[in-house]
């Protein structure tokens, strides 16, 4: 990739649904094979050669911080932002559009896994069909109706976006992982009004210009204790 690589790491949310679990402990911190969510996906992109990553904090802000001071010293800068209020997903990207600085971004949710590596996401942004504005992990799931389910033509772009309806029509869903490059910060934070919800408010404006990239390897969101418990039979121990 010509740009350096930057990505915001979502961090801050309240992990209700696997309660008792998250009363003491922040979704992010939530351990698979004894690492932390946020600690896999620092491994994963330190090893794509990420320059730096911000991390936005807010649910037991504390245990985060203490847990990155912890983190042996690394050529990857991390940096915290702390939210008193939530700002969502397309809002906290917007609050923080300065970090990235010119460099390919990935906005990426801590409270989700995912195996292998982000190489081959990262290789179909820089391969991405002319005129797409951002590039998209898809994953393929047996609970559709939970997910935001999204259509595709032959070059992968996509061409329709469901979010959490009744009768889904398919099972390729949005994995909320995206990456993308200054333009797009730009088309972002030109909109009127300012988006909060990456979701219902900026995908569907953007139908036919997001590329996406199905990914073969296990993609979770560790949003409940089935799926913290598929996660550790589906992905494998850290190295």
């Amino acid at each position: 990739m010509s740009r350096p690589l930057r990505a915001l790491l979502l961090a801050a949310g309240l992990g209700t649904r696997l309660r008792p679990l998250t009363l003491h402990t922040p979704k992010c911190l939530v351990p698979i094979h004894g690492e932390p969510l946020l600690g896999r996906w620092l491994r994963q992109l330190e090893a794509a050669g990420c320059e730096a990553v911000l991390i936005n904090t807010h649910y037991l802000a504390d245990q985060v911080l203490a847990f990155l001071g912890e983190r042996s010293a690394s050529a990857m800068a991390v940096e915290t932002v702390h939210e008193p209020e939530l700002l969502g997903t397309a809002g906290t990207l917007l609050a923080n559009r300065d970090f990235f600085n010119g460099a390919t971004g990935l906005l990426i949710h801590a409270d989700n896994a995912m195996g292998g590596d982000l190489g081959g996401l990262l290789d179909a942004h820089s391969s991405r069909a002319r005129g797409c504005a951002f590039t998209m992990l898809t994953f393929r799931t047996d609970q559709p109706r939970s997910c935001g389910i999204v259509a595709t033509d032959g070059r992968g772009v996509v061409t329709a976006f469901h979010e959490k309806v009744e009768d889904p029509p398919g099972n390729l869903a949005n994995g909320a992982l995206y990456v993308f490059d200054p333009p797009f910060i730009a088309h972002l934070a030109s909109m009127s009004p300012p988006p909060s919800d990456f979701s219902t408010e900026v995908i569907p404006t953007l139908i036919g210009r997001i590329q996406s990239w199905p990914t073969d390897r296990p993609y979770l969101d560790i949003g409940t204790p089935a799926a913290l418990a598929a996660a550790h039979q589906l992905l494998p121990p850290t190295p």
